[in-house]
């Protein structure tokens, strides 16, 4: 089977193409799929794999491919899901992610407002006194676990904030995101009881939230907003856990991940290190470079609504298809030296990492800014976070992500 291929071997250039599995998550873990990326784009950059975990599917990996399918809703469609597992029919969690208009447009209207620029100015200086008592915390010049102890910390503390989430138990949202993104039917290691379990704890502490917050007036929180819409406040319990999950994964493994990231391809790039000492003004940019590079999710998944040809390949209707993120980040045919990482990359902000269209990712200023911040003050105070030992990456083909990052850290 691919998947059995691909698990073995990891060398695109010694499989052949029709056996090319890229939704193995042990291919992701291992960081061996740049080959692999590479040689659909060149080759066959609408590529159809006949077996795999999920069935069969299509990749799209270049990033003008994936443009125009995001803004096609019509005969790509996100109703049956964005990962490429068919939704269990007795644990179907539906998410407006997962929705196409109109029904799509009411709900993440709702809760937008919660990132609106005003909020957003407001939650600048939470955000820097957060970051600074987080690295005034870390253990200078001894080794630890970079993941843990920042990337972790800050994200869910902002969650937390975000949702008006009981501060004590703000590691229970840390928990439910990597349950929602690790379970065995997506390729990773837990097991489908316990995720299922998991994901009820976290929708029975939410609704008692949810009851207690539309008792109470209006606010600017995530829960109140779902609490109060009148698009979202009678949602059925999956429907709210669906939703929850989404909010949830999305304002927490997605910036974590870029943090680490971004640690990590500064110490395999230290030029580019030595131009952030000389000249901290490119933290911004930097930042969109580091979202690009990490790519935090690899892929989104449509699904074909029609009989229709796209690129001179023949789809089916009901067919899915995954548009490849993390290789239209890497496609040289849109964006310059794409294996390049640039700090001060002219247009950095030209990436695929929040997606496009009406599902372009609703938190995307907010995750610029938690990691703007946090390097502004890792450069108060630190001239080398040093990578110390190599990343641990989790079994996932959907979130890039890491488990471990020993670094150890030296002042000025």
């Amino acid at each position: 089977m691919a998947e059995a291929i691909q698990t073995d071997a990891f060398d695109a250039y010694a499989t052949a193409l029709e056996d090319f599995d890229v939704s193995s998550a042990h291919l992701m873990q291992s960081n061996k799929h740049w080959d692999f990326f590479a040689r659909l784009r060149d080759e066959a950059p609408v590529h159809y794999c006949k077996d795999s975990m999920f069935g069969p599917y299509w990749s799209i990996t270049r990033f003008a491919d994936i443009m125009e399918i995001e803004k096609n809703w019509q005969d790509f469609s996100s109703d049956l899901g964005i990962t490429l597992i068919d939704r269990p029919e007795d644990f179907s969690t539906p998410n407006f992610i997962g929705m196409d208009p109109p029904k799509h447009d009411r709900q993440r209207h709702t809760v937008q407002g919660v990132v609106a620029p005003v909020n957003l100015q407001k939650m600048e200086g939470l955000i820097r006194q957060r970051a600074q008592s987080i690295l005034d915390s870390l253990p200078v010049g001894e080794a630890f676990n970079w993941v843990d102890l920042v990337s972790i910390e800050l994200t869910t503390q902002m969650l937390a904030t975000i949702f008006d989430f009981p501060f004590a138990d703000r590691y229970k949202l840390t928990y439910w995101s990597d349950m929602a993104t690790s379970g065995e039917l997506a390729g990773g290691p837990t097991p489908e009881a316990e995720r299922r379990a998991a994901l009820l704890e976290c929708l029975e502490y939410f609704t008692a939230l949810r009851e207690k917050r539309g008792n109470e007036p209006p606010k600017i929180d995530l829960l109140s907003m779902l609490a109060h819409g009148k698009d979202t406040q009678n949602m059925p319990p999956m429907e709210f856990l669906g939703n929850l999950v989404l909010l949830i994964v999305g304002g927490n493994d997605t910036t974590r991940n870029s943090i680490s990231g971004g640690v990590l391809a500064l110490n395999q790039n230290p030029s580019e290190y030595d131009k952030l000492r000389q000249d901290q003004s490119l933290i911004p940019n930097m930042v969109s470079e580091i979202i690009r590079w990490q790519t935090p999710l690899s892929f989104m998944r449509r699904t074909v609504t029609r009989d229709l040809e796209f690129r001179g390949q023949q789809m089916r209707e009901g067919d899915k298809v995954a548009m490849w993120y993390v290789s239209g980040n890497r496609d040289e045919r849109a964006i310059t030296d794409p294996d390049r990482f640039w700090i001060d990359r002219p247009n950095a902000r030209h990436h695929l990492s929040f997606g496009f269209g009406l599902h372009r990712c609703m938190g995307n200023r907010l995750a610029e800014m938690q990691l703007r911040v946090l390097w502004e003050e890792i450069m108060q105070r630190f001239r080398f976070v040093e990578v110390v030992g190599e990343p641990e990456r989790v079994q996932s083909s959907f979130v890039r992500g890491y488990s471990k990052l020993p670094v150890r850290l030296h002042a000025w």
